[in-house]
């Protein structure tokens, strides 16, 4: 591997538990992405999806669970990369680093850790490439949140001098990225709370599908609404930021006691219907208290491609914002956080730090990463 490559490959599985995000992405001199060579979709078998699913809570034998998993994922992370170089032409020894972010099955900053299963030694063995991982845990140790990671890749990529901006990440999770306009001063950022992992567990459990296409079943009921009460009454989404979440918190037992609470059966469309709005409720409410002067919001992670999700966004932003897809800023939604994790490695790989205090609450930039050399 030449030690002038400027190619850096960014892996990423969120907390959809759906598969394997990547691109191959060539930096140039610097820390912007001149160009996107190649992205590739790995979807989990039924069998880790299970697997990992079952890792997000305590159980049997967990130690051996998890190291089977990583095991497995590794593979599938190594099938990702192969398909990106197929794609691109390249071979591995174009590429200077791949930056791989794990699968998260436990974040709890509160006790000083946070858990993305990998076996990223596994992972430079199966490609030959160096390989950059575990780069929440820098940050947890320095007193921060380890999450979210984004805001600062999401200055460096979508900022812009005369114009505010904000970007929210919709996965299992959501979180957006404040972007005030100039040079960057000022980017804020923080977990909104659940993005699609509560849809997508109720639309599992009941209809046997991983996500509701388009939100079409969310959108065939009627928001509830003292289960919607009973779901923002959640203490996190009173905390001020810094904060993040996961599944720690926003689960099906979560939501199961949420229904129990309202007092009466609740129809499983209108369930998912309050679960979207649920969703759009925050986001939305977080940009009106933290970025009210904002009037482009971006959208990527899955749930751009929720239709319903978008238009109830849309409803509770009541005109204050234009809402549309990161792809007019040049970045497709399904790219933009394996992207993230190819500029975290290159940011890694020159010593640079990775994360932003004002969003995580560390105290103070920190290099993120850990090396695993081919």
């Amino acid at each position: 591997m030449p030690d002038t490559s400027t190619l850096y490959i960014g892996l990423m599985s969120g907390t959809s538990l759906d598969g394997v995000d990547g691109v191959l992405a060539d930096f140039g001199a610097g820390d912007a992405i001149t160009s996107t060579l190649a992205a590739a979709y790995v979807p989990f078998p039924d069998h880790l999806r299970a697997d990992l699913m079952a890792l997000q809570a305590a159980g049997p034998n967990e130690i051996e669970r998890e190291a089977l998993a990583a095991n497995a994922l590794a593979v599938h992370y190594a099938d990702c990369v192969a398909q990106l170089l197929h794609q691109s032409g390249k071979s591995a020894a174009d590429i200077r680093m791949v930056g791989v972010h794990g699968q998260t099955i436990r974040h709890r900053p509160e006790l000083g850790f946070t858990r993305q299963t990998n076996n990223p030694a596994l992972l430079a063995e199966l490609t030959g490439i160096n390989v950059a991982a575990d780069f929440r845990s820098r940050d947890v140790a320095a007193g921060g949140q380890g999450a979210p990671l984004v805001p600062a890749f999401h200055r460096a990529v979508f900022g812009d001098d005369s114009e505010s901006r904000v970007v929210v990440n919709i996965g299992g999770i959501a979180n957006l990225s404040i972007l005030p306009a100039g040079a960057g001063q000022g980017t804020t950022g923080f977990d909104t709370g659940p993005g699609n992992a509560l849809m997508d567990g109720w639309v599992l459990l009941h209809q046997g599908r991983p996500y509701d296409a388009n939100g079409d079943w969310g959108a065939s009921g009627t928001v509830h609404a003292g289960l919607l009460a009973q779901l923002r009454d959640a203490a996190f989404f009173r905390l001020a930021p810094p904060k993040s979440s996961g599944r720690d918190l926003f689960n099906l037992d979560w939501l199961q006691a949420a229904l129990q609470r309202t007092g009466e059966a609740v129809a499983p469309a209108d369930v998912q219907a309050s679960l979207t709005m649920l969703t759009a409720g925050t986001i939305a409410d977080a940009i009106i208290g933290h970025a009210p002067d904002a009037r482009k919001v971006y959208i990527c992670g899955g749930g751009a491609e929720n239709e319903f999700l978008m238009r109830l966004l849309r409803q509770a932003l009541d005109g204050r914002a234009e809402v549309q897809s990161t792809a007019l800023l040049g970045v497709a939604p399904n790219r933009v956080e394996a992207l993230a994790f190819a500029w975290l490695a290159r940011r890694f790989d020159r010593r640079l730090p990775g994360n932003l205090p004002a969003v995580t609450g560390a105290r103070g930039l920190r290099v993120l990463g850990a090396l695993y050399p081919a």
